[in-house]
């Protein structure tokens, strides 16, 4: 009853201890986190907008510096003629500036399109001024197959109706289909290429606005090969179109211009426009007969057409198209794996004849995390349907420029690589530490093995087992983690380096996608596996020890395992190699050696594209998940064991000082890697918290072995009298050791009747908790 009151109270205070330490993190993270929200000067943001570095960064029905201007058009009724006979009030929510409203009101469930928005409503702004023009009615009994049918013997008084209702149709870009972007881009190119289309604004508007709401559509859906000679003849009659009109909507602008028997040069250029103050936008602008580009950093693109000869006639035009993105360019060569916006623009001209064409692009990324290691000016090549590079050379300075002598639709394709900060990962306290735990572990397995015979025991085989793996992993941790591409960054003179502030003349290479990884380094892969392999071991061994713990002193008198040896050495360092050989199966190819490992530093990788932890990774599912079983497995066989025996009541043996309980606590707790728990609390994402428990693992665990060398070695009697005696041979007077603390030492005793060993616990005594042997 004593020791079940006991074993209750510890228990209890265990739990208390925990939840105690649970509730501190998180007061100490709430402090710290509000703390850290308020750096940097302050601003006062209206209407949920957000203060990042002095600025409100608004919702997107707000603008203004302080998010104070109305971006938005209020919910609103419009009495409408829906057809001949049929008037009703339609209904539309807030709608956005510059952004199209759905009405509530639904076509009827029996007709063409049941249950489709009846009607569309643009918010516009005059001035600072949000307005609502009038609603564009659909027919319900019309769908883009049928428009398309109709469009190709339309006449000029049912183009406008056509192009509204394939806008209308289309203006919910996320429900598109595949087949609803191949019908809606052939009904805009018969459209456009119709002679009075440009005469009819209407039509005009509505066709540029269903192209700009098809760029919003999901971009899976451009992947099919049915699509490709669609959006190419959609491409191209937007060229041809961009001769003779003006449009703009969000994602696409079409801009045109007469030539002059004195121009020289046509300048198009897209630029954020913050002139009005309160929201900007982007502007286009056409100039003539200028120098060159401009530096201007508020561009966005610019286009540069050098004209060499000019028409005698007045009447050449020259036209420019802008895509904000490239779903209509989908390349069968070039892959991107990134979100990034990829802006297209065109230049045709009519009458005339160009000497070149120079581009400059302001390339949109976030340099905080990549760099930008390489990039082609292309074209693209109706011929063959996909980007080129003949004739185009590429420079680099603050924008991305090429030159070239095609006037058709431009794009500089782009890769970036991760901007790795290479944090060197071996600080004076892990060369320190790991240092001293790699002399420790020599000792420890030298010791076991050469005093074997004056110990009158066999080697400890689990003892030995362990250290030898914790010390393979030490050695090739402070000689092989740090990553030789380190010290190649720092001298690389490619790529992003390099700054020009001509035209490169070196040849322009279409790239094949967007994400470059860093140069191969086999030396640093097999490091990160062998890291691996002997860390994983070194666990594995710390929970066999825990195992053989368990038998020993609390299964005393069932009978040894048989083969308990060669079983154990099995599962020590086969299972290991398993994990191993499963996370490389699964993760590593040609090419995706970053699958694997990190690049900062020889190790498994952790952190996705946008340097954030992520559980896909194999640090967690082949290290941290296994581990983390591994370590609760030896805290429960670790409070088993000091609530059952080192810290229970035992009228038989002499009564232990709380200072011995606790040195043999600690033994067990060193010896089983219960230390490394602290490495979980690293996870915490705020870098105050990381900082501290960083140092807190780098103390404990890089010390591990010689922690294991001064609990298992060094204080040992047989170590110490050894001491002893080569001191005496030196002449050095020997040192007397008291040798009057307890512990528990496991010996083996082998009845005649059975051919498995029983295990029993011996009142024996010695200086230290030592490890169970076996005799082989």
């Amino acid at each position: 009853m004593p020791s079940f009151h006991w074993e209750k109270t510890l228990l209890g205070i265990a739990c208390c201890a925990v939840t105690v330490t649970l509730w501190s993190l998180c007061v100490w993270q709430l402090v710290i986190w509000f703390h850290t929200e308020t750096p940097g000067p302050p601003c006062f943001c209206l209407n949920g907008g957000v203060c990042q570095d002095g600025t409100c960064v608004c919702p997107s029905e707000w603008v203004g510096s302080f998010c104070e201007i109305v971006n938005f058009c209020e919910d609103s009724t419009y009495t409408a003629n829906i057809s001949e006979n049929v008037i009703k009030n339609l209904t539309f929510e807030r709608i956005i500036v510059g952004k199209y409203g759905n009405s509530k009101e639904k076509c009827e469930p029996d007709t063409v399109n049941g249950n489709t928005s009846i009607a569309i409503r643009l918010c516009s702004r005059k001035g600072i001024t949000p307005v609502l023009e009038p609603p564009r009615i659909l027919n319900c009994n019309e769908n883009l197959d049928s428009l398309a049918l109709q469009v190709e013997t339309a006449d000029s008084s049912n183009i406008s109706a056509i192009a509204s209702n394939t806008q209308i149709l289309t203006s919910t870009p996320s429900q598109l289909t595949t087949q609803n972007i191949s019908a809606a881009a052939n009904i805009a190119v018969q459209i456009l290429r119709k002679t009075d289309a440009a005469e009819d604004s209407q039509a005009s508007v509505a066709v540029v606005a269903t192209v700009s709401q098809i760029l919003d559509a999901n971009e899976t859906e451009f992947d099919h090969n049915s699509l490709v000679n669609v959006t190419a003849s959609l491409t191209k009659t937007m060229e041809e179109f961009s001769l003779t009109s003006n449009v703009t909507q969000p994602n696409v602008a079409v801009q045109s211009v007469p030539l002059k028997l004195s121009s020289s040069t046509i300048l198009f250029l897209a630029q954020r426009d913050t002139t009005l103050g309160y929201f900007q936008s982007t502007k286009l602008e056409i100039q003539e007969n200028v120098p060159g580009l401009t530096g201007e950093l508020s561009t966005e693109v610019q286009m540069l057409l050098d004209i060499i000869s000019n028409s005698s006639s007045s009447d050449g035009r020259a036209g420019f198209v802008l895509y904000q993105n490239d779903k209509l360019f989908q390349s069968r060569i070039y892959k991107s794996d990134n979100s990034f916006s990829k802006q297209i623009v065109s230049g045709n001209i009519d009458g005339g004849r160009t000497s070149g064409v120079e581009l400059a692009f302001n390339p949109k990324y976030d340099t905080s995390k990549l760099q930008l290691r390489d990039h082609a000016c292309v074209f693209w090549d109706y011929a063959v349907n996909d980007w080129s590079t003949a004739g185009c050379t590429k420079g680099r300075d603050q924008f991305l420029r090429c030159k070239c002598n095609h006037t058709t639709n431009f794009a500089v394709l782009m890769s970036f690589q991760i901007r790795y900060k290479y944090a060197k990962p071996l600080e004076y306290i892990s060369y320190i530490g790991v240092g001293l735990s790699i002399a420790g572990l020599a000792i420890t397995i030298l010791f076991q093995i050469l005093t074997r015979k004056t110990r009158k025991s066999s080697v400890t085989w689990m003892l030995v087992s362990l250290c030898f793996s914790m010390l393979i992993f030490n050695i090739i941790f402070i000689s092989g983690i740090e990553n030789r591409n380190a010290s190649n960054h720092s001298s690389d003179t490619s790529g992003y380096h390099q700054q020009y502030s001509t035209y490169n003349t070196s040849t322009n290479t279409l790239l094949t996608s967007d994400v470059v990884d860093p140069p191969a380094d086999a030396w640093c892969m097999a490091v990160a596996v062998l890291l691996h392999y002997f860390l994983l071991a070194t666990f594995m061994w710390a929970a066999l020890n825990s195992a053989q713990l368990y038998l020993l002193l609390l299964r005393a008198m069932k009978p040894a395992p048989g083969h308990f040896i060669v079983t154990m050495s099995a599962i020590g360092w086969g299972i290991p190699a398993v994990v191993v050989a499963v996370t490389l199966g699964a993760t590593y190819g040609e090419g995706k050696a970053l699958n694997y490992r990190q690049e900062e530093f020889c190790w498994l990788a952790a952190l996705d594209q946008n340097q954030n932890f992520s559980m896909k990774k194999p640090m967690f599912w082949s290290f941290l998940l296994p581990v983390a079983f591994i370590l609760l497995f030896n805290i429960m066989i670790f409070t088993k064991i000091i609530v059952s025996v080192i810290w229970k009541e035992n009228k038989n043996l002499t009564r232990d000082s709380l200072l011995k309980k606790m040195t043999a606590t600690i033994s067990i707790v060193v010896v089983l890697g219960l230390t490394w728990t602290t490495g979980y609390l690293m996870l915490i994402n705020q870098e105050e918290t990381n900082l501290v428990f960083s140092y807190v693992f780098c103390i404990f665990n890089a010390t591990q072995g010689l922690q294991i060398c001064i609990l298992y070695t060094f204080r040992s009697p047989i170590f110490k009298k050894k001491v002893s005696e080569v001191f005496s041979g030196f002449g050095v007077p020997g040192i007397q050791f008291y040798l009057h603390s307890e512990i528990y030492h496991v010996s083996r005793s082998q009845p005649a009747e059975h051919s498995q060993g029983t295990f029993r616990s011996s009142e024996i005594f010695s200086e230290s908790i030592s490890l169970p042997t076996f005799s082989n």
